[in-house]
């Protein structure tokens, strides 16, 4: 009974790492996504840093990716910048590659 309690265990503790590691690539994934948006609309270093910000907050507002889809698209569009939603589509998924090798070379 003890080694079937060793594996329960191993398998939730790998449960928690691999949440952990997609809270994390999801939040480093709407970094990156705030800030390709700031560069499209022209914004500053500093107004960049607190929009990428805005964009991972708005992440906690419903599960999934619609949220922060809608949020790059309405900012997007109210900046002039012509853009539609595949296209923003595209750019997460893009970005979601990228904050995984982040990471994964960050623990290397």
């Amino acid at each position: 009974m003890t080694q079937f309690n060793d594996r329960e265990k191993a398998f939730e503790a790998k449960f928690a790492r691999d949440e952990e590691m997609q809270f994390r690539i999801t939040a480093r994934r709407n970094r990156l996504l705030g800030e390709w948006a700031a560069r499209l609309m022209g914004l500053s270093e500093a107004e960049a840093d607190s929009y990428a910000k805005d964009v991972v907050r708005a992440d906690f507002e419903e599960a999934g990716d619609n949220d922060v889809a809608r949020k790059l698209l309405g900012d997007l569009t109210a900046a002039g910048v012509e853009i539609d939603e595949e296209r923003i589509r595209e750019a997460i998924g893009h970005k979601q590659v990228e904050a995984r090798r982040q990471l994964i070379e960050a623990q290397a």
